[in-house]
């Protein structure tokens, strides 16, 4: 996963936040994937407004312990399509 290029939320996909996180649900793939915490749906909400993941990483404040284990799980997210690189 390229962490130097814009990412986004998939256009298909609804973001549905709970009290542990948040709930996606992929249109095109009917796909359904829980972010288990708030600080994953908050660094998942900033992907349209900064140009890099670590941006994104640095705007909700995550260390470099940190860091390693929220990367994973978008990596994840990008693996089922619900987050994807963004285009100019």
């Amino acid at each position: 996963m390229d962490r130097d290029i814009p990412w986004r939320l998939s256009p298909q996909v609804s973001v549905r936040p709970e009290p542990f996180g948040a709930l996606l649900y992929h249109f095109g793939t009917r796909k359904l994937s829980f972010l288990k915490d708030r600080t994953l749906l908050e660094l998942v909400e900033r992907l349209d407004v900064v140009d890099s993941l670590d941006e994104a990483c640095d705007a909700v404040g995550l260390d470099a312990h940190d860091r390693e284990r929220y990367l994973g799980a978008l990596e994840t997210l990008a693996d089922s399509a619900m987050i994807e690189q963004r285009t100019a």
